[in-house]
């Protein structure tokens, strides 16, 4: 099945879920609780449907996003940007119910989230009827990709028309709070790329903050022994850990000064889908998808904007 997505690289990727503003407070010094602390503060575009949906485009692949924003500024500005890193933008819903999602995230002077606050209610708007609507969407399409911001019945009309139409899932489970949504639904992804800890609950495998290489390669055989065909496991900055049916390895983070933690992750999903569409080998795909966060980390907002092949392949000399 690896082998035979190359095969769908000329139709687009459908991608369905959040969009969001993203409001990042970097603080300069050690971080005081409890009172006001000196920092810079930057706002982006976000999400993780939409990040997702923006790395592709800016690599070049056609992409439809199915998301939600509110009729305020900020939503107009969010959708006439996404527009224009060209993803196709048709179908997402414009609300007046809602105000366009946000995320709120707090980070250290090593880069590392403190933590992290999300308003993306819209998503509710998301519904089975809606994808409904859309299923000529699934039909014409090379993959879909979905995070866990869903609601959980329409993550099960997405699941069902997936597989009614045998189109291969890709997800990302998006945070520990909200990836308990995905593990019925294991042998039904073709790829996942959860942190550690997201796939340890899937499997029920007790970590710790840390883990080692093989703990985390361990971690990945378990998923794909659960169904999912690509377990891509995250260790932050010990790289990551991937596994299928026939290979499995470790590949170790790019060291790199982490100005913005928020994005690598979807980066790191995206580019490995994108190279995998374009026959590239798991393996290698994994090395791009890992450069990828590394350009997204020591950039500030959630994509990094001048993503190609060339500079990915570049930081891996």
């Amino acid at each position: 099945m690896i082998n035979d997505l190359s095969l769908q690289q000329d139709k687009p990727v459908l991608v369905l879920g959040s969009s969001s503003v993203d409001i990042v407070g970097l603080v300069e010094n050690k971080l005081e609780r409890g009172t006001s602390n000196p920092g810079k503060i930057t706002t982006s575009f976000g999400g993780t449907a939409r990040n997702f949906s923006e790395n592709l485009a800016r690599l070049g692949q056609e992409v439809t996003l199915l998301s939600t924003i509110g009729k305020d500024q900020m939503g107009r500005q969010l959708l006439k940007f996404t527009q224009k890193a060209g993803v196709n933008t048709e179908y997402m819903i414009q609300t007046k119910d809602y105000a366009t999602g946000s995320y709120l995230a707090v980070v250290n002077q090593e880069g590392e989230l403190q933590f992290g606050l999300d308003d993306i209610h819209s998503s509710e708007l998301l519904t089975p009827e809606y994808l409904e609507e859309h299923v000529h969407l699934f039909e014409e399409a090379a993959l879909l990709f979905l995070d866990a911001n869903l609601r959980e019945d329409t993550l099960e009309k997405a699941m069902q028309i997936a597989q009614d139409k045998g189109l291969l899932v890709a997800t990302d489970p998006t945070s520990i709070s909200l990836s308990h949504k995905l593990k019925p639904y294991l042998p039904n992804i073709f790829l996942m790329t959860p942190n550690h800890i997201e796939a340890a609950n899937f499997c029920d495998f007790e970590v710790g903050e840390e883990v080692s290489d093989a703990e985390g390669l361990e971690i990945a055989k378990q998923m794909v022994s659960r169904g999912v065909e690509i377990a891509i496991v995250t260790l932050a900055e010990f790289g990551v850990c991937y596994a299928t049916s026939e290979s499995s390895g470790h590949i170790p983070a790019i060291r790199t000064q982490i100005v913005d933690p928020t994005g690598g992750g979807d980066a790191l999903s995206a580019t490995v889908i994108f190279a995998l569409l374009n026959g590239i080998p798991v393996d290698e795909a994994v090395r791009l998808g890992v450069s990828a966060a590394s350009l997204t980390l020591k950039h500030r907002g959630a994509v990094y904007p001048n993503l190609n092949l060339e500079i990915l392949y570049d930081q891996l000399i």
